[in-house]
């Protein structure tokens, strides 16, 4: 049996010519905490929305996030909230956290044919990112949640929608991310499959859930080092 850790074979991915990453976790590190940021802006929106105490607005964010996907199409379906004023609220946070990757834009920048954002959260929010990671002219182009008609990934229908936007052919795809229930649909259309893991688990898991499959077939792939894990492909 094949090691998922260790660097990956360029043959493993010379069949590739899409390239498709989550943002958030997965082009900048878990250890650089930018998405806790998001996560307390989410927990005020719903203190502030059903007038509840912290704790309680954070219980149901948390639980709509694992039943749903995000928060957000939790909210849109039981509380019928305006989901541009959701994400343009839970986006305003400080990009200074980010700092220029030359190492991850050079690799990302080798890749051979095509290369795509695809994210859960807004493309304002991805551009601000990648721009602060000196990475977004890399990239052809960002598939956001607004593009996904607020369906968020792991929906099957949003891998769907995605490729069909993008022309994608799904067996010369390959998709990056750091939770592993978000890389099942990628796995069952035929794409190679790489997980993004923090370098610490120890330190900065939050959610132990959202590891839940970590080791599970659909993933090929496994790394803490995305720039690394890029550079020996193209080597």
């Amino acid at each position: 049996m094949t090691d998922k850790n260790l660097p990956p074979e360029p043959t493993a991915f010379a069949h590739v010519s899409d390239w498709v990453f989550d943002l958030d976790n997965t082009l900048y590190p878990r250890s650089i905490d930018l998405f806790s940021q998001i996560d307390r802006k989410m927990t005020d929106y719903v203190r502030e929305l059903l007038g509840l105490d912290h704790d309680a607005a954070r219980g149901i964010q948390k639980k709509y996030y694992r039943d749903h996907g995000t928060t957000l199409q939790g909210l849109m379906l039981n509380h019928g909230v305006d989901p541009n004023d959701f994400l343009e609220k839970v986006h305003d946070i400080d990009y200074s956290w980010v700092k220029p990757d030359p190492a991850l834009g050079a690799a990302i920048r080798a890749l051979p044919g095509r290369k795509f954002i695809f994210t859960n959260g807004d493309t304002p929010h991805a551009e601000r990112t990648a721009r602060a990671l000196g990475i977004l002219d890399h990239f052809d182009d960002i598939f956001d949640i607004i593009a996904a008609d607020f369906m968020p990934k792991p929906a099957p229908e949003t891998y769907g929608r995605f490729l069909d936007k993008h022309g994608v052919r799904k067996e010369q795809a390959a998709m990056f991310e750091d939770l592993p229930r978000n890389l099942l649909a990628p796995h069952q259309l035929g794409m190679r499959t790489v997980l993004i893991v923090p370098s610490n688990l120890d330190v900065v898991l939050d959610e132990v859930w959202e590891h839940e499959g970590k080791d599970g077939a659909h993933i090929h792939h496994v790394t803490d080092d995305l720039a690394s894990f890029l550079k020996a492909i193209t080597d």
